[in-house]
C-alpha cells in the first residue's frame, strides 16, 4: 500500500476529486475497506490513483470541503 495515497478525510480537495471519486484513499482505515485492491476501483491499484467508489459519507464531505 502506498502511504502517500492515504489522504485524510478532511484534507483539502485535490483537482481530481469529485462527488463520486477521490484522488487517493480517504478511508479512515483502508485495510478494512470492502473495495481495497479491487482493480479499476481502488486508488492503490489504479494507474491514475483514483478511488472510484469512496464511502457514502464522501459526497457530503466533498460539498463541505468545496464550500457548498
Amino acid at each position: 500500500m502506498k502511504k502517500e495515497l492515504i489522504i485524510p478525510f478532511d484534507a483539502p480537495l485535490n483537482p481530481q476529486d469529485s462527488e463520486t471519486q477521490t484522488y487517493g484513499c480517504r478511508q479512515n482505515n483502508p485495510n478494512i475497506c470492502g473495495n481495497n485492491s479491487l482493480p479499476n476501483i481502488c486508488a492503490f491499484v489504479c494507474d491514475d490513483c483514483i478511488c472510484k467508489k469512496p464511502s457514502r459519507a464522501w459526497k457530503k464531505q466533498y460539498n463541505v470541503l468545496k464550500g457548498n
